[in-house]
């Protein structure tokens, strides 16, 4: 049994689930919830019905309403909110955070405007320093880790003292964590596989078969590794966890919100139509832009991100899309 205290500030499907994970590894979990009638439910009722239906919480996970209080005497301090409320969020609890809490982001996003990594938002506005932030990112759906059914994780963070701290503050029979010092690389590939998801949906939706399906989620992986090494990653990340292995769960299982976004696109619903069939977040929807301003910033070509971010925001017929990544220039893989 752990003797640390985490707050988890988000309580949606992935914060929830990530809950259950440290609670059930020994770790005393206070949650933060934005709407008091789903503090309350965790609080009383040891549910999150509205995000994840059937699950029950060990008694170690509580919840309240006052970010402040959650995170006042928590070494670990789990941040799982959309990304891009995250710098709005954190402006205002900076001032209670213990000295050397560890601060987890479990976000797979970039920030829009400043095409800033989940990390780098953390650093820049609380101030901590690089080392102190540790990044969860695998093949990591909530449903299926709430139903404890076997996965593994990587917790990235500068300092691998600290994540082997995560590491152990997460261990569970059904949640095996790695570790990593490739922060970079691990946030990417998080970031990134969210777009490819949506062009995988898209594709599903049309009706398009297994070949085009592998051959999207190949070519996807493969401009998510030149992004990354353009920016300073280990291109074997990629290969990993955080790389192929959360890309593939992403793209393959219908419970991923990014894909089924994406079906919903590809049966030639619009972003606000699609937004309301979903009545969840999507982070590639919004990312996607913010992934194609960082790529022109570094000169890398990123075609499946390009066209997924015509579809989104320009209006652009899926079916033109894929005419336009099949008629590219040939050239060596």
């Amino acid at each position: 049994m752990s003797d640390l205290r985490a707050a988890v500030l988000g309580a949606g499907s992935w914060g929830t689930a990530f809950a259950k994970v440290l609670a059930d590894a020994g770790t005393e979990v206070l949650m933060w919830a934005r709407r008091p009638e789903v503090a309350e439910v965790i609080r009383d009722r040891r549910a999150n019905p509205e995000y994840l239906p059937g699950m029950r919480l060990p008694e170690r996970v509580s919840a309240t309403t006052d970010p402040l209080v959650a995170i006042a005497a928590a070494q670990l301090v789990v941040l799982a909110m959309p990304a891009q409320t995250l710098r709005g969020n954190l402006a205002a609890w900076t001032g209670v955070l213990a000295p050397d809490a560890t601060l987890v982001s479990l976000m797979k996003g970039i920030e829009l405007g400043s095409s800033k990594r989940m990390s780098e938002v953390i650093t820049e506005t609380t101030g901590v320093p690089a080392d102190q932030v540790a990044v969860v990112s695998g093949p990591n759906l909530a449903a299926e880790v709430v139903a404890e059914q076997p996965t593994a994780t990587v917790v990235a963070c500068l300092d691998v003292a600290r994540a082997t701290l995560v590491q152990r503050a997460v261990a569970t029979s059904y949640f095996r964590p790695y570790t990593n010092d490739d922060v970079i690389g691990c946030e990417l590939g998080g970031a990134v596989k969210n777009v490819i998801a949506l062009a995988y949906g898209i594709a599903t939706s049309m009706g398009l078969g297994d070949n085009t399906k592998a051959s999207l989620i190949t070519r996807g992986l493969a401009e998510t590794a030149r992004l990354g090494v353009a920016l300073g990653a280990d291109p074997m990340t990629f290969a990993g966890l955080a790389g192929l292995g959360d890309l593939v769960g992403t793209c393959m299982s219908p419970l991923s919100r990014n894909r089924t976004f994406g079906e919903h696109l590809g049966r030639g619903e619009t972003l606000e139509q699609a937004a309301a069939a979903t009545r969840q977040t999507a982070e590639g929807v919004k990312s996607c832009l913010a992934i194609r301003d960082l790529a022109r910033r570094h000169g890398v070509e990123m075609p499946i991100t390009e066209q997924v971010e015509r579809v989104c925001h320009e209006g652009v017929d899926p079916r033109v899309a894929v005419r336009l990544l099949m008629s590219r220039e040939t050239r060596a893989e």
